[in-house]
């Protein structure tokens, strides 16, 4: 059916494949949401402190 040179080269398409929707299963379930919730806490502090500097020097 296939000769070695194809074999190891199915293996490697497979291997890459596999690597790959792994890593994006990874990065969707953890890093991306991990990633708009910090920026989300970050922006929230600063708007806090715009706040609090307004009303300490209006």
């Amino acid at each position: 059916m296939f000769d070695f040179d194809q074999y190891l080269g199915f293996l490697a398409f497979l291997t890459i494949l596999t690597i790959g929707f792994w890593l994006m299963i990874f990065l969707i379930t953890f890093v991306v949401p991990y990633w708009i919730g910090g920026a989300l806490i970050e922006r929230l502090q600063e708007i806090r402190e715009e706040k609090k500097a307004k009303r300490e020097n209006p």
